[in-house]
């Protein structure tokens, strides 16, 4: 697929038209999305800032997915754009992603050298479905939150135990496991006015090896499996992660000795016939299959076991 490029102002102005300073709304004339109900527009300086959520408010980010349709149930959009969170920070303890970190600027991020999981940073940018000019505009925080099968950044974080963070309006604040984050098509666990702050993935995971497969009915199409394996570098379990031929993502830990028999008899328990999503890019039977081959490929990938 083609790389990013350098961000064009137009797509810019084509999310955030000018504001009239009275009123904060789109200037009459001005508006370049046909978002019509939209009656104000919030920029705040920080998070603490919106302490009282309504119906009809929506946070707003690259907008690459709220711009692109109607939202006739929407009032108020909440510009994350003035928090400035830094994109990417690099420690000891591993990698923080702010949710508002933009595809292309994770995709150019080099890890450092101990990282051996770093390349499925980019792999993962890889398998989304889009053009450089999304690629530009739309944030990892926005991926997770749509909590699509085949959004990417929910391999990603999952595959690499992400914590997450997120702030809720009344100042409090949680954190939890990526892998419980999303719960279905298009569903996840934010409540009302939860705000996605950031995505921490661990040195622990960051510093494993790992394996990817992925299928799509088309080259450059949606992904219909996407699947990934890591292990430590000694050794030890293999953490497999399923997504994308699942609502939700899937996790099994293999323990060592597992078989591609012992394997199936897992993925049997773990993934009922009826557990796979069902949708244009593939039949439940198509994704199960391509699930249990690539399972069985990661398996002998990484630990050189065999039917």
């Amino acid at each position: 697929m083609a790389h990013p490029g350098d961000a064009r102002a137009w797509a810019w102005q084509y999310q955030r038209p000018a504001l009239d300073r009275t009123t904060n709304c789109p200037i009459r004339g001005e508006e370049t999305v046909n978002l019509h109900t939209i009656a104000a527009v919030k920029r705040p300086r920080s998070a603490d800032d919106i302490r009282q959520w309504q119906t009809g408010d929506a946070w707003l980010a690259g907008g690459t997915w709220l711009f692109s349709e109607p939202q006739p149930q929407l009032r108020t959009l909440i510009d994350l754009q003035q928090l400035a969170w830094p994109a990417l920070g690099v420690s000891a303890q591993g990698l923080d992603i702010a949710a508002t970190c933009r595809i292309a600027d994770l995709y150019a991020f080099k890890g450092d050298s101990a990282w051996t999981a770093a390349p499925l940073i980019q792999a993962c940018c890889e398998c989304l479905l889009a053009s450089f000019k999304i690629w530009n505009a739309a944030t990892v925080g926005g991926n997770l939150c749509m909590s699509l099968p085949a959004g990417a950044m929910v391999s990603l974080s999952v595959a690499l135990e992400a914590q997450l963070i997120l702030l809720a309006r009344d100042g409090n604040s949680r954190t939890v496991a990526a892998v419980e984050f999303v719960t279905g098509n298009n569903r996840n666990i934010l409540a009302p006015g939860e705000l996605l702050r950031s995505i921490h993935l661990p040195t622990t995971a960051l510093t494993k090896r790992f394996a990817i497969r992925r299928a799509s009915l088309t080259h450059l199409g949606r992904s219909a499996a996407l699947l990934i394996g890591t292990q430590a570098q000694d050794g030890g379990d293999l953490l497999l992660t399923i997504t994308a031929s699942t609502p939700r993502p899937m996790q099994l830990r293999l323990p060592r000795g597992t078989t591609a028999e012992t394997l199936k008899q897992a993925l049997d328990v773990a993934i009922p016939s009826d557990g796979y999503f069902d949708d244009v890019n593939g039949t439940p039977a198509y994704k199960r299959h391509v699930t249990y081959h690539f399972a069985q490929e990661i398996l002998a990938e990484l630990t050189g076991a065999t039917a």
